[in-house]
């Protein structure tokens, strides 16, 4: 749901994965991250088009989403895997990804 701030009221609505949980914006307000936490995905959301322009895999259970102050990746953690995936932002594809233990 994309929300006008002025007047408090939805503009859009942009269908994503199963039970989206969490989302982060990029620095510079063009991308969304939003955690599909039943698909093990993450949506990446074109802001100013409202549309979803990836959907990257991740793992088990995503849930929270951080993108670097520079903008270059986004971490999301999968809570039901036990593991971090690094997203770059460039390509939406994860290239890293650490277990918990």
């Amino acid at each position: 749901t994309v929300l006008d701030t002025a007047t408090d009221t939805v503009t859009a609505t942009v269908p994503v994965g199963g039970y989206p949980t969490d989302v982060a914006i990029g620095p510079d307000g063009s991308r969304a991250y939003v955690t599909n936490s039943d698909d093990g995905t993450v949506s990446v959301l074109d802001t100013a088009a409202g549309t979803v322009v990836a959907t990257v895999p991740v793992g088990a259970g995503p849930e929270g989403v951080a993108v670097t102050p520079d903008g270059a990746r986004a971490f999301v953690s999968n809570y039901d895997g036990g593991t971090v995936s690094v997203i770059d932002t460039r390509t939406d594809a994860v290239t890293a990804r650490a277990n918990s233990t």
